[in-house]
């Protein structure tokens, strides 16, 4: 197995390069997407905040002093309080007074949003806003909203497709209902949000790894709340019934990055589901509520989803559970970068060196939405950089890719 570092409890927290692997993404280039991320993103993102709850002025301060920080200083040696506190404090512990802009952008943002936990005051239990998701109003306006509307009117017409054609359709619901990430939308929010290209498509190879025989279960990792989870709930139901075995679906176990998937929002959701005119809409939620009072459908999370780190250096238990699974499907952008691992690898790498340590099967559906891609045939990737040079980062280009 290569690794771009080895695990932090095996060198004290240091940083170690593979020099068989590609350096990291930075945020120090200008106009990069990575340092617009920083610049142009989360200042969109903190106003946002401040105008969706009253945050009392120390919270408010403690908001706009961690912006500031982020684009000209440098990184405190304390520690962010939270669970997981040893991991974070060897991770602090290697990065303490390094400029931010030095930072590998997936530690960066990753670190961002802890610290922005602390400032709300999420995890601090003698505050009033402790478990007070700082992006639930932006998860509930998806809930809401006619996109959403439109997913499951959707979803109801496939009552009359073939089972190829439905099962086709959820699979694609599930891949482009990424574009739905509240992060995205931050500062883009006329983003295109129809369904774009393809770019790979191994999707027959994860439906003969997802409904092989056995008992093993299919494990997805969810991303985003609102649309996606929605969709991915409903790609769930299928696998329900069409995998031998049980179905995982793993959450964060706290608020991450803006729209990351709780299990609070997989219950907002389902009351969603609940309220909608369609009866096939209502009958999916009660056979979602059924398959976990059954135990068909678990829902899991881990630490490790809420690690600044890559899927390099997973946990030894969360690394089992993977191997032991029939499947592991990874959603969404964030996910694909912990993959691969956020770094500068050329598109055409295929996808089984960049993703080829991961303990078990593996499939990703993802939107790209980051300046990271691998896996491209150079022939397309040439038509790609000639005719769309932002094709990356628009939410409009998606792949399919499994490797066993």
């Amino acid at each position: 197995m290569r690794s771009w570092r080895r695990p932090a409890r095996e060198n004290g927290g240091a940083e170690v390069p593979d020099p068989q692997l590609p350096p990291p993404i930075g945020i120090d280039r200008p106009g990069s997407f990575s340092r617009s991320v920083f610049h142009e993103r989360h200042p969109v993102l903190v106003a946002n905040l401040l105008a969706d709850f009253p945050y009392p002025p120390h919270v408010a301060e403690a908001l706009e002093a961690l912006l500031a920080e982020s684009l000209a200083g440098d990184v405190p040696a304390r520690t962010p309080g939270g669970p997981e506190i040893h991991t974070w404090h060897l991770e602090v512990e290697a990065h303490a007074g390094r400029p931010w802009e030095s930072l590998p952008f997936l530690w960066a943002e990753s670190y961002f949003y802890r610290r922005l936990l602390r400032a709300v005051e999420y995890h601090h239990y003698d505050s009033p806003w402790c478990g007070v998701d700082p992006f639930a109003p932006q998860k509930h306006a998806q809930l809401d909203g006619p996109e959403l509307r439109a997913d499951l009117d959707a979803y109801a017409a496939l009552r009359g497709a073939g089972a190829a054609d439905r099962r086709r359709a959820l699979l694609l619901a599930a891949l482009w209902g990424n574009q739905a990430d509240l992060g995205f939308r931050t500062n883009n929010p006329g983003a295109d949000t129809s369904a774009g290209d393809v770019l790979v498509d191994d999707s027959e190879a994860l439906w003969e790894l997802a409904e092989a025989p056995g008992d093993a279960p299919v494990i997805v990792v969810a991303d985003n709340a609102g649309r996606e989870i929605t969709a991915d709930l409903a790609l769930v139901d299928h696998l329900l019934e069409t995998a031998a075995g049980p179905v995982e679906l793993h959450l964060k176990p706290h608020p991450y990055f803006v729209s990351d998937a709780t299990g609070q929002d997989v219950v907002a959701t389902l009351a969603a589901l609940d309220r909608d005119p369609h009866q096939e809409v209502r009958d999916l939620a009660r056979r979602l509520r059924d398959a976990v009072r059954m135990g068909w459908l678990r829902l899991r999370t881990h630490g490790a989803y809420v690690h600044p780190t890559d899927y390099r250096t997973l946990p030894a238990d969360l690394a089992a559970e993977f191997a032991a699974a029939k499947l592991v499907i990874l959603k969404g952008d964030l996910n694909y970068r912990r993959l691969v691992g956020d770094l500068q690898w050329d598109p055409a790498t295929p996808f089984a060196e960049a993703a080829g340590h991961f303990p078990g099967p593996v499939a990703a559906l993802r939107t790209a939405k980051s300046d990271l891609a691998v896996g491209i045939d150079p022939a397309r990737l040439a038509k790609l950089d000639a005719e769309a040079p932002d094709w990356r980062l628009t939410g409009t280009r998606a792949v399919i890719q499994v490797h066993a």
